[in-house]
């Protein structure tokens, strides 16, 4: 590796987004350097997506001997190692931050261990030593809200989730978006008692309202309370557990854990951005045009620092495509923020890619044609937990345009990559219709809607 101070690029931050830019800038040829104090691989890896994903596996599995004896298995769940699982998550992290920084070595691509921060002169400052790139991009992610409220301290967030040694008994989960269903309703499918507190009517409001009040009475049958209106004033210890005080008085106490699951804040506040005058909005947050160009020339931002689309495929999808535009040579290479697809890993899991039915008539108004159906899965034909699935289509025009796919149920997660393609690609209800069904799958359901919904 180079220990050459002047650089083509140097990233701020060795997450997803950070990671794939200063790669896909090597593989050009360009001279790449990337700054992290932390892990390497960011939230996703160390303490998002990625143990997120193993923990639903393990949530899942659970799930699924109790549905054994459905088709005729003798089997009993016995208990659960949630230490035992929480060490063999570790090393798979582990395994893959080496992953991460081998791939770099390959590359070329320059790995300093430090804070970074902009200096007087617009160079990077890295640990006293200052380094100068014709490109800089900001990739350093966000960390999760604490409230600003007494005895908020009491509680933990996701990151502090991942670190839990033992499950807690009896768990508080404030919020009401993806941390809050999906952690929730990991706890609940690994034998904790849950209480979701949410500020307004539900969980997932900026969903369609199909998947948000689906999973709502899912999850109320599975047993996971859900507490509307519940606006956090303060939190303290009693002697049965935890106590959380709402505004308007009410008490929820007895907890052994609460986890506030309130949103997240950019990772700006030692960047020195006022020192090259990086402008950032009232959060924070830095806002970038189409191109990911920040008010300053030559310093870029991507990923949730921007506060565009917080999820980790974005981050690396604008980090190559700005690669490709600034080393590659492909001047109109850009990421289009419009129709992209995401999961929800909750229980049953949520896919969904475009408009939701009310954004859908806010833009179109009665040109709208939406084509609906809710079933219950060929795997709950034998279990005696029934879990619902639902399929929406939210068409628009004379050709019926699909501009929005939502998907809940068993497979959601998987299925819906495929389908966003073909939307992405302006599909029509008659292209769906025209499709072979593949049968008997929850996917089959997507082409053989009948309706429109009236």
């Amino acid at each position: 590796m180079s220990d050459n101070p002047e650089f083509d690029l140097f990233v701020i931050g060795g997450g997803s987004g950070g990671l794939a830019a200063a790669q896909r800038a090597a593989d050009y040829g360009a001279r790449a350097a990337v700054a992290e104090l932390g892990a390497l691989g960011g939230t996703c890896v160390n303490v998002g997506c990625v143990p997120k994903k193993l923990m639903w596996n393990a949530a899942g599995i659970a799930q699924a001997i109790a549905d054994a004896p459905g088709y005729g298995f003798s089997v009993g769940l016995e208990g659960h190692d949630w230490g035992a699982l929480k060490k063999r998550r570790d090393a798979y992290i582990e395994r893959l931050n080496g992953i991460y920084a081998g791939n770099l070595d390959k590359r070329d691509v320059t790995l300093l261990r430090g804070r970074a921060s902009f200096d007087a002169e617009g160079g990077v400052e890295v640990d006293g030593r200052s380094y100068v790139a014709k490109h800089v991009i900001i990739a350093t992610g966000g960390r999760p809200i604490v409230p600003d409220i007494e005895g908020a301290e009491l509680g933990i967030t996701s990151d502090e989730f991942f670190a839990l040694d033992a499950r807690p008994a009896r768990v508080l989960v404030v919020g009401s978006g993806y941390v809050a269903v999906e952690i929730g309703g990991v706890f609940r499918a690994l034998g904790s008692e849950v209480t979701i507190a949410v500020r307004h009517d539900g969980v997932l409001r900026d969903f369609d309202p199909m998947l948000r009040e689906t999973l709502m009475d899912q999850m109320r049958r599975d047993g996971i309370g859900i507490e509307t209106g519940a606006v956090p004033a303060a939190v303290c210890r009693k002697d049965d557990g935890l106590e959380l005080l709402t505004v308007d008085g009410r008490r929820f106490g007895g907890f052994d854990a609460l986890l506030w699951a309130v949103g997240r804040l950019p990772n700006v506040a030692e960047l020195g951005l006022e020192r090259v005058g990086v402008r950032t909005d009232e959060f924070g947050f830095i806002p970038v045009d189409e191109w990911q160009a920040t008010n300053v020339e030559g310093i870029h931002a991507i990923g949730d620092v921007t506060g565009r689309v917080a999820l980790t495929p974005v981050a690396i999808a604008a980090g190559r495509r700005l690669a490709d535009r600034l080393f590659g040579g492909m001047k109109d290479r850009r990421l289009d923020y419009d129709c992209i697809p995401t999961v929800i890993f909750s229980h049953p899991p949520i896919g969904t890619v475009g408009l939701s039915e009310p954004e859908a008539h806010a833009l179109h108004g009665d040109a709208l044609r939406v084509f609906e159906g809710r079933f219950t899965p060929m795997y709950h034909a034998l279990t005696e937990h029934k879990v619902p699935a639902a399929v929406k289509l939210i068409t628009v025009g004379d050709d019926e345009r699909i501009v929005g796919c939502h998907v809940i149920g068993h497979g959601a997660d998987e299925m819906l990559q495929g389908f966003a393609v073909a939307i992405r690609m302006g599909a029509t209800k008659r292209d769906f219709d025209d499709t072979v069904a593949i049968h008997p799958t929850t996917a089959e359901e997507l082409v053989t809607l009948r309706g429109p919904r009236s």
